[in-house]
C-alpha cells in the first residue's frame, strides 16, 4: 500500500496522477482489483470522495472499470486502451513507448504529407510558410518547438481527413506531456527551420512522392537529434 499523504492543495488531480503511476508502474496490473475504496483511500490519505473523483477520471481514460457491488479494476489497456493513454504511458514508463511513437510517428507522418501535398489549400499551403518561418525566426528553443508542433497540426489537416487529424493530436498530445526532454532539438532555431524547409517546400509544391520522402527523412533526423543519437 503507499506510505507518502497526498497534498492537499490539488489533491484529486495529485491522486489521479499517483494513483495513475501506480497502475502503469505495475502496482496494480491490469486485471487486477484495487484494494477496497476504504483502504485505498487510507493508504493515499484522502477522503473516500477524492478517490471517488480520481476513479472516475481514470475510469474516463480508459485506465480502470468499475462494476457496482464488485470493485474497480485495472483494464487491460495495451489490448483495449486507445491513444489517449499515450501521455499517461510516456509520463509514467516512458522510454520504450516514446520510442515506439517514433516509429509510428515516422510511418504516419509521410502518410500523411504525401495526402496532404495533394488536397492542403492554398490558406493552408500560406499557413505552412508561416509557421516555417516562425519556427526559424523564434526567439528561443520553446517557441520554436511549439510552432513546428502547429506545423504538424496544420499538415494534418491539410489531408481533409479528420482520423488522420486525431491521429497526429494523439502522437502529438503525447509528446507534448514530456516535451521538456526534447526542447534542445530546437536550441538553434534557424537549424531547426532549415531541417523542416524541404517538407514544407514539397507540400507547398503540391508533390506527393517528394513530401513523403521529405517527412521520413525529417521525422528520421529529428528524431535522432531529439534522442541523442547524433
Amino acid at each position: 500500500m503507499p506510505s507518502s499523504p497526498i497534498p492537499r492543495d490539488t489533491v484529486v488531480d495529485a491522486l489521479v496522477d499517483r494513483l495513475r503511476d501506480d497502475v502503469l508502474g505495475g502496482l496494480y496490473p491490469p486485471g487486477s482489483y484495487l484494494p477496497p475504496e476504504r483502504d485505498l483511500a487510507a493508504g493515499y490519505a484522502v477522503t473516500r470522495t477524492s478517490l471517488k473523483h480520481a476513479i472516475v477520471r481514470l475510469a474516463q481514460a480508459g485506465l480502470l472499470e468499475t462494476r457496482h457491488g464488485v470493485g474497480t479494476r485495472v483494464r487491460d489497456y495495451e489490448r483495449l486502451g486507445g491513444p489517449e493513454l499515450l501521455p499517461m504511458l510516456v509520463s509514467t514508463v516512458g522510454t520504450a513507448w516514446m520510442a515506439e511513437i517514433f516509429e509510428v510517428r515516422r510511418e504516419v507522418g509521410a502518410q500523411v504529407a504525401a495526402k496532404a501535398a495533394i488536397h492542403a489549400t492554398a490558406e493552408q499551403r500560406a499557413r505552412l510558410r508561416e509557421l516555417a518561418a516562425r519556427v526559424g525566426d523564434a526567439a528561443g528553443a520553446d517557441e520554436a518547438q511549439l510552432a513546428e508542433c502547429e506545423v504538424h497540426r496544420v499538415i494534418a489537416a491539410a489531408t481533409g481527413n479528420r482520423v488522420y487529424g486525431f491521429m497526429v493530436n494523439a502522437l502529438l498530445n503525447a509528446y507534448l506531456a514530456v516535451r521538456e526532454g526534447f526542447t534542445h532539438a530546437f536550441a538553434d532555431p534557424a537549424a531547426a527551420a532549415d531541417r523542416l524547409a524541404p517538407l514544407v517546400d514539397a507540400l507547398c509544391d503540391g508533390d506527393a512522392a517528394r513530401a513523403r520522402e521529405a517527412a521520413g527523412a525529417y521525422f528520421t533526423e529529428t528524431e535522432s537529434v531529439m534522442r541523442g543519437l547524433r
